[in-house]
């Protein structure tokens, strides 16, 4: 009995490695740009994963966009790109959430952060592509996704249901709502149907 826990515990931190796979860089950039408008792919700035799982700059762009490569650990498959000014709000999560913070705890903290003035808020109207699969529709190897499903995500500080006129839930297919109103995250929600 003894001899099988050391090889369960091998088996386990394998199976862990293999999870933690991190995708090359050329594969990162490809998949992350997946996001991106078409019209701002080339010059679009990607960040992503180095082969010890830092997060890095995989591609310094020459426009306005940033984007960000499927995090291997994390489920599933999940890319995005934003505006720049969104940068330091993300940046200041990403931190949040390194530092073992809920989800709960980020949004309190940029809250707070934000109404202080110490967390700058993008412009309103700064968007987020968020471009999402299944991890069995995902070859990270080849940079290959099927099945993929593109949202919109439009960032309007503060903004509330009054103030945009838009509902609280959607009420129709691609029927836009707001979220998080009258928040720092307060946001437009678009999502389209599923083909």
């Amino acid at each position: 009995m003894k001899l099988y826990l050391p090889l369960f515990t091998l088996l386990m931190l394998v199976s862990f490695a293999s999870a933690q796979q991190i995708s090359s860089k050329d594969i990162q950039i490809k998949t992350a740009l997946m996001a991106a408008p078409d019209e701002l792919k080339e010059g679009a700035s990607v960040y992503g994963y180095d082969a010890q799982g830092s997060f890095i700059v995989l591609k310094k762009g020459t426009n306005t966009l940033i984007c960000l490569s499927d995090d291997p650990s994390s489920p599933g498959f999940n890319v995005s790109c934003y505006h720049k000014d969104l940068d330091p709000f993300m940046e200041r999560g990403r931190q949040l959430k390194k530092e073992g913070k809920t989800s709960q705890e980020i949004f309190d903290i940029r809250e707070a952060e934000a109404k202080s003035g110490k967390l700058k808020m993008p412009n309103p109207g700064s968007i987020l592509f968020v471009l999402t699969a299944d991890a069995a529709d995902y070859n990270e190897k080849t940079g290959e996704v099927k099945d993929t499903y593109l949202r919109y995500v439009v960032y309007i500080p503060w903004a509330t249901a009054a103030s945009t006129g838009l509902p609280l839930r959607p009420s129709g297919p691609a029927m836009p709502w707001i979220m998080d109103p009258g928040t720092h995250r307060a946001h437009i929600m678009i999502n389209p149907p599923r083909d």
